[in-house]
């Protein structure tokens, strides 16, 4: 196995977790943004209650996202698992 292919493959694989999670932790940080300016600018000091909107932001945000993120998972693996071949060659 070629030193380029597992750096290849680590890239790809890195990319992957980028495309993945970005969508999720997107939302996530902005919501959390949204409560923490909202809870500054009212006093409200209660940490949990950023909690509820940002489960129920992720929960939406993966109803809509996560048909795409599984299709991108399958498609990698999918493209690795075809790429066994060459890689032992």
């Amino acid at each position: 196995m070629d030193i380029a292919a597992v750096v290849d493959l680590g890239h790809q694989a890195l990319w992957m977790i980028v495309l993945i999670s970005a969508p999720l932790l997107g939302v996530s940080l902005g919501v959390g943004l949204f409560i923490g300016i909202i809870q500054a600018a009212t006093s409200i000091n209660e940490s949990t209650l950023s909690f509820i909107p940002k489960l129920a932001a992720l929960a939406i945000t993966l109803a809509i996202v996560g048909g795409w993120q599984l299709a991108t998972l399958v498609d990698y693996t999918r493209g690795l698992f075809q790429r066994i071949p060459t890689l032992f060659a």
